[in-house]
């Protein structure tokens, strides 16, 4: 089965109940799935996740959970997120409401797990929810995988990271702690301008993980590669999505054991 291994049980905060997968013993790192919901693609890093002694916790977001991907599940959940109140997917300097959630979930999950605090990600749509989630002291290993909210149609939402100046003045506060980001370089939903941004509100603490997807690359990467750490990773040692991978791992362990 799909979630073998994972514990499923429906997580309520502030009125709001998730079903949300768990699996593992160790440090708790929180696993946001992309568009178009918890697929197999995101519960294969989850259990990767697993295997380097984390305990993961997945919660489902939008979409069935376990689905496969199909480009209509991909139309749906990208309508739905788009309409939700939950969602801040076009507003510039904007905190999406969710991750008062998902911090509520973080705090659960330390008290639960011990550590000196908890690992996040985030993908896609919510590339960026792992760093506004460092507003709570719990979070201190937050990645960012193909942040790509606020979408960047204008030139504002292109070097937008999705939160608002009040958030973004705690997390550069926070000189605990580092924050890595990974992204194509040809990936038009995740602009360089957003990393550049990135790197100037965060400094040396922010660390790029950016794989070449330009024309004739040495790995034949396509130019509409997006996913790094599921639909478009590559599970062949020397690939640059495993080297991001184990990169990812060795965040996680750094900060959290």
């Amino acid at each position: 089965m799909i979630f073998d291994g994972f514990e499923r049980s429906d997580v309520t905060y502030d009125g709001i109940t998730r079903a949300v997968f768990r699996g593992g013993i160790g440090p708790a790192v929180i696993v946001m799935h992309e568009i178009p919901n918890l697929h197999p693609g995101v519960i294969a890093f989850g259990r990767r996740v697993v295997a380097e002694g984390f305990t993961v916790y997945m919660p489902s977001l939008f979409g069935t959970p376990g689905a496969a991907v199909t480009v209509r599940s991909n139309m749906r959940s990208l309508l739905r997120a788009c309409v939700s109140r939950e969602f801040s997917t076009w507003a510039t300097r904007r905190t999406s409401p969710i991750t008062i959630w998902l911090r509520a979930l973080a705090r659960d999950a330390h008290a639960a797990c011990g550590g000196p605090g908890v690992g996040a990600i985030g993908m896609c749509l919510t590339g960026g929810f792992a760093l506004a989630m460092m507003v709570d002291d719990t979070v201190v290993a937050p990645v960012l995988s193909q942040p790509s909210v606020p979408f960047p149609i204008a030139r504002g939402q292109r070097r937008d990271l999705g939160i608002t100046d009040e958030d973004l003045a705690v997390i550069r506060d926070r000189t605990d702690t580092c924050v890595m980001g990974l992204r194509f370089t040809g990936d038009k939903l995740v602009p360089a301008a957003r990393f550049e941004r990135l790197r100037a509100e965060l400094g040396d603490r922010f660390i790029a993980i950016e794989i070449d997807s330009s024309r004739g690359n040495a790995h034949g990467i396509g130019r509409t590669a997006h996913s790094v750490l599921a639909q478009h990773y590559v599970d062949t040692p020397g690939h640059p999505t495993r080297e991001a991978l184990d990169r990812v791992l060795a965040f996680f362990r750094e900060r959290l054991s």
